[in-house]
């Protein structure tokens, strides 16, 4: 089973790309993140002729996610639980068959939280507080449970090319990595860094500043595996060549090889 999470920073933008990759790849399920369009304007035609099944969590202009998959999951739901108020769609996740296994996903985008010191990086601990929560309840559920997306925390120095420039960003913020430590610290399991310390792992590159060329990037899309989906973890790929596509989002997929 091949799991993968992206953030396509704009569906329709990178709609081809995406084709593209799905040919290439042909996982089984895709998170992506940043869709920026509602669920009535999500280019769903295209998807399901090529025969993925669609299930969208949109909003208008930015945020949103979806989840694409080879089979229809068997139960969806959308939001992350803990503050109804909250109308920021950044979190979907559903329950797959595979073969005589059942599996769930969730996909997420966590809030980028800049600039500090405002309420923007409050909402992000407390989202990154509610995520634990609710990681914690489904993990009591002992199903096969991928938590994965665009965490916008890179967890290490090592995922970071310059470390001393993001020293002030919300990403790289010591609360940020605490609460991403704690997620670990549950039981979960870092499939990138289970697989592989290798320098300069990285799945984003800005659009500014020559980043991609000169490979000055951050880790910040992971995937994150239960106890029992981790015994399953065969490998992890960092599609980076989809970086160097034309009209490339800038982040690139994360994918994860689970089997029996």
């Amino acid at each position: 089973m091949l799991v993968a999470t992206w953030n396509i920073n704009g569906v329709k933008a990178r709609l081809d790309a995406l084709l593209a990759w799905l040919d290439e790849r042909q996982p089984d399920v895709v998170g992506l993140q940043e869709i920026k369009s509602v669920d009535e304007q999500f280019p769903r035609a295209e998807l399901e002729k090529r025969g993925w099944h669609v299930e969208t969590h949109g909003q208008k202009g930015f945020n949103g996610v979806a989840l694409l998959s080879k089979e229809a999951p068997i139960r969806v739901e959308r939001r992350l639980p803990g503050a109804p108020e909250d109308e920021q769609s950044r979190f979907i996740e559903a329950v797959y068959a595979i073969g005589d296994r059942r599996v769930r996903v969730a996909c997420l985008y966590l809030p980028n939280g800049n600039p500090l010191g405002t309420e923007k990086f409050s909402y992000k601990l407390d989202w990154m507080a509610r995520l634990e929560q609710h990681a914690r309840t489904r993990l009591g559920e002992e199903l096969p449970f991928v938590l994965m997306g665009d965490y916008n925390v890179i967890p290490q120095p090592d995922d970071v090319r310059d470390p001393s420039a993001w020293v002030n960003d919300a990403l790289y913020q010591p609360e940020s990595r605490a609460a991403y430590r704690r997620l670990l610290h549950l039981g979960l399991t870092d499939a990138v860094r289970a697989a592989s310390d290798a320098p300069e792992t990285y799945t984003f590159w800005d659009y500014q500043a020559g980043s991609w060329p000169k490979n000055n990037g951050i880790r910040i899309d992971h995937v994150l595996l239960s106890p029992e989906a981790a015994i399953l973890l065969q490998g992890v790929s960092i599609d980076r060549h989809v970086r160097g596509w034309e009209k490339p989002s800038d982040h690139v997929p994360v994918v994860v090889d689970l089997r029996s």
